[in-house]
């Protein structure tokens, strides 16, 4: 019987794929605990996912759709939220409209 493959810890992820719930972490230190890395963009052109933050966690089922938890346990994903682009894997814009939420593909 084949061993089962062990789940990725740190590195980066598509972001296409991450949604539900996010736990943002600031803490340079945990990077390799983390997901990805991503870079808060000023505009929307420069983003590869646009996010809306969802108040309920059930809604938060589409990519660019996060509902960010205080509990990093029981996060879907934990991001690592950093100040500069040169160390992000990709950039988010957070939008008010659940509707421009989404993944750009370049």
């Amino acid at each position: 019987m084949p061993f089962a493959a062990a789940q990725q810890r740190g590195g980066y992820v598509d972001p296409c794929k991450i949604y539900g719930s996010i736990y943002l972490e600031r803490d340079p230190r945990r990077r390799a605990y983390c997901s990805a890395t991503v870079f808060v963009e000023q505009h929307d052109a420069y983003a590869s996912l646009v996010v809306y933050q969802e108040a309920n966690k059930l809604f938060a089922d589409k990519p660019g759709t996060w509902y960010l938890t205080d509990a990093r346990d029981f996060a879907d994903y934990t991001v690592l939220v950093t100040d500069n682009r040169a160390f992000a894997d990709f950039g988010i814009f957070y939008t008010k409209v659940r509707s421009f939420a989404g993944c750009r593909q370049n």
